[in-house]
């Protein structure tokens, strides 16, 4: 589409001339011979750029300008002046101008200004567009009282300096309620830095979480920072800390207590500011009683707990949640939206959903990807075909069917052996059932892809895919 000029001039040959300049490169050019005239057509019109006179007869430029920034602070302007003072061009710039420049006019100067103008405003709309589709992704949606309740503790807790415990299951949001906290928080203009700990594995977590110096260790070709560096002035997210090794817990406790981190290879402390907030889908109490995890890490970590429900307790936001999942993706793949049949939305309501959230989220993109005009019952994935249920029954997760415990010889097996054997055959008909395909069996399972493996790795689990 031709961008719209506006030219706000009290000289006629100046407004004629900028019109020939600006028609001649395609642009669609409106005049106002006053700043009164020029506020209307800008109340009134789509206009993408205005140029304006700094004196006019009643009503300056200036003061029109300072009149433009509060209806539109992204409308570019840019004054123009035969006899301006310094003191007018800063006051222009102060006002919100985006340029100025004197007369005589150069043809060649107005139209590169004017490009650039319209450029610019054309890139801060791009970003406003991706900044707003990154909100949205992150985004809780849900009116359920256990959301409402957790929006609720957010509110509270966000504008702390306290550290947060999230637990609960995998798929629940966890990091969606983290980024919650960092948004609504003094540190929001601050950088967000997630750290997968489960992802990382043991030997590496100490470089990644305090960065390194050249030479540390072979490989180490120069110095890099850490997370905890990085997240200076903002948030840290320590995703999965239930998995994070015991030296590294080491670690981490001392930089809380201190406010300090060392680089691998270095005796100089860095002071860092950096607020933690930790997540888990394991029980850290239990893992204390176990030896797993560090008692006095748990309690600097679990100032304020915050849980994510599972889906089964807020089945009501379901509806909602699979609106904004298909809009999103539609949206995301150039695809039309499409309706859906109120009864897919029943059937999804009395799913177990043991995967939560993200489980959901992968139905609802493949019922997308794969139904026609409409998502109607037939689009609905085989283990999500549920048969109609009265509301009064509730939905229980399908328990998978256990070997006797005993073995051959006769021998019981110990609780342990017995928990393994039963995980080994869940896991095993999970991947099955998923065609061998492990992110397809995560999703199912409602565990990362990584967790994932590292339990078939333990189970002696081999799979290709």
């Amino acid at each position: 589409m031709r961008s719209t000029v506006l030219v706000g001039d009290d000289e006629k040959n100046i407004r004629r001339t900028l019109r020939m300049v600006l028609e001649g490169e395609d642009y669609e050019v409106e005049e106002a011979g006053s700043a009164e005239e020029a506020l209307a057509r800008i109340v009134d019109g789509a206009v993408d750029l205005v140029i304006l006179d700094v004196r006019l007869p009643a009503m300056s430029g200036l003061d029109a300008l300072e009149k433009i920034c509060a209806l539109d602070p992204e409308l570019p302007v840019l004054m123009i002046s035969g006899h301006a003072s310094v003191a007018e061009a800063v006051r222009a710039v102060q006002s919100g101008a985006t340029d100025f420049f004197e007369k005589p006019l150069d043809r060649d100067r107005v139209l590169v200004r004017v490009r650039n103008a319209l450029k610019t405003r054309e890139l801060e709309r791009e970003v406003s567009r991706l900044r707003a589709g990154i909100e949205r992704r992150h985004e809780m949606i849900g009116e359920s009282p256990v959301m409402k309740q957790l929006e609720k503790a957010i509110d509270k807790v966000a504008p702390t300096r306290g550290r947060v415990l999230i637990s609960g299951e995998s798929g629940t949001g966890k990091e969606l309620v983290a980024r919650a906290v960092h948004r609504r928080s003094p540190r929001c203009e601050g950088p967000f830095i997630k750290v997968n700990c489960a992802a990382i594995p043991a030997e590496l977590i100490e470089s990644e979480l305090f960065g390194y110096e050249r030479g540390a260790f072979t490989g180490a070709q120069s110095r890099r920072k850490g997370m905890f560096e990085l997240a200076d002035g903002g948030t840290l997210f320590l995703d999965e800390i239930g998995d994070m090794s015991s030296n590294a817990q080491a670690k981490v406790l001392r930089a809380l207590q201190s406010g300090e981190i060392n680089r691998v290879g270095s005796e100089k402390p860095i002071a860092v500011d950096v607020r933690v907030i930790a997540a888990t889908n394991k029980d850290l109490e239990r893992a204390i009683s176990a030896g797993e995890f560090r008692e006095d890490l748990f309690f600097r970590l679990n100032v304020v707990p915050l849980r994510t429900p599972s889906l089964r307790e807020r089945r009501e936001d379901i509806p909602r949640l699979a609106a904004s999942f298909l809009e999103a993706f539609c949206a995301e793949n150039g695809l039309r939206p499409k309706p859906v049949d109120p009864e897919v939305l029943e059937r999804l309501g009395q799913k177990p959903w043991p995967g939560n959230v993200r489980e959901l989220k992968n139905v609802v993109e493949r019922m997308a990807i794969l139904s026609g005009e409409r998502i109607t019952v037939d689009d609905l994935p085989a283990e999500g075909k549920l048969s109609r249920m009265s509301a009064e029954a509730p939905v229980e997760a399908a328990e998978p069917e256990l070997a006797d415990p005993v073995f051959d010889d006769g021998r019981r097996l110990t609780l342990r052996e017995y928990r393994d054997r039963a995980e080994r055959r869940y896991v095993e008909a999970t991947l099955d059932e998923a065609e061998g395909n492990v992110s397809k069996a995560a999703a199912i399972l409602g565990v990362e892809r990584t967790n994932l493996h590292k339990k078939m790795r333990a189970l002696g689990i081999h799979r290709d895919k």
